[in-house]
């Protein structure tokens, strides 16, 4: 099992500046936010793929078995909070 503290860390490594929060009921299936200026000028898809890269090994292995993902830039992150 892969603790959200241990998500977090791996996600920091390739993502250094990035702000990370992870969830999960069960140690297998995570929710996570990630908030990096690193996304700037990105496709949705460039975003979670540098997500996912830092996970590719315990997605393989399968001590995460599913992983939902939001990335947000700084400025995309502000509004978003103001929204909910």
């Amino acid at each position: 099992m892969v603790s959200p503290d241990q998500v977090e860390a791996m996600i920091k490594v390739e993502i250094p500046d990035a702000h990370v929060q992870v969830v999960t009921s069960d140690g297998e299936h995570y929710e996570v936010i990630v908030v990096s200026p690193v996304f700037e000028g990105k496709r949705l898809v460039q975003q979670h793929q540098l997500v996912y890269n830092a996970i590719q090994t315990e997605m393989l292995t399968g001590a995460i078995h599913a992983m939902a993902v939001k990335t947000y830039t700084p400025e995309a992150w502000e509004s978003a909070k103001q929204t909910v």
